[in-house]
């Protein structure tokens, strides 16, 4: 494994063969899919950290989802150097659908784990507050509630729980309210533009991405599928990494056979 700059953005790069670039969520970092490595052997495994996120700084202007955009863009052409199948968690599928729309010939697939079309009012409110207590109390204070997106049965795992606060305590407080603040902002892809393959995933207990509006979002494009984890929440990658990673695995090998 190595370590890579894009510009501002830190990534690690591990393994050869077709690459594939993982697009964390809010509060995570690379480290969100490191359970999820093992059954990506035969493939180039790219994990940037999302500016403002982790170990990659926030930019000098203001934080917006077309800045994520671009900063995955790029590090597809700096790292991968050829187009990529791109595996994205909450705000990490958001992300990779912009990416996949605005960049069409860099996508070769999409993988969504928890997937994000749009925040609603109500989310984009809860966005905003707790863009306002990381500025206020610091991200102790946002990491005491950052389990609260578990299911019932992962919150009496601690080391998932501990994973949880660790990612968050590791951010940079405004990196942190500004990414809640795009998120806030942010507009859906046009999901008619959409031409890649896709593949979706949520757990029967996600409050972000439950199974109907997962089975909306999949209704939408042709050829998609969705599976949904039992006694899982929002933190697929984190509650369910073998099966996550046997999930995207085999389906990046179909698109690739």
């Amino acid at each position: 494994m190595t370590g890579v700059s894009v510009g501002a953005v830190a990534a690690e790069v591990e393994g050869q063969g077709v690459p594939v670039v993982f697009i964390h969520g809010l509060g995570g970092t690379s480290n969100t899919f490191q359970p999820m490595l093992e059954a990506f052997g035969s493939f180039r495994c790219i994990r940037p950290d999302l500016p403002g996120s982790g170990r990659s700084p926030r930019p000098h202007e203001k934080l917006t989802i077309a800045h994520m955009v671009g900063a995955v863009v790029d590090t597809i052409k700096a790292v991968a150097g050829a187009p990529a199948h791109l595996v994205g968690h909450s705000l990490g599928t958001l992300v990779a659908q912009h990416v996949a729309v605005a960049a069409p010939e860099w996508a070769l697939s999409l993988t969504l784990f928890g997937p994000i079309v749009e925040p609603g009012p109500e989310a984009r409110e809860r966005l905003r507050a707790r863009a306002q207590t990381a500025r206020r109390s610091g991200m102790i204070a946002v990491a005491e509630g950052s389990s609260a997106g578990l299911s019932t049965s992962s919150r009496g795992n601690p080391l998932a729980v501990a994973f949880l606060r660790e990612s968050h305590m590791r951010q940079d407080a405004e990196g942190f309210a500004q990414t809640c603040e795009a998120l806030a902002e942010a507009e859906r892809a046009d999901l008619r533009l959409l031409s890649c393959p896709v593949s979706i995933a949520t757990g029967d207990e996600d409050g972000v991405a439950p199974p109907s509006a997962a089975q909306a979002l999949a209704d939408k494009l042709k050829g998609a599928k969705l599976k949904v984890f039992d006694r899982c929440g929002h933190w697929t990658p984190i509650e369910r990494p073998k099966e996550c990673g046997r999930l995207a695995a085999d389906f990046l090998r179909s698109v690739e056979a």
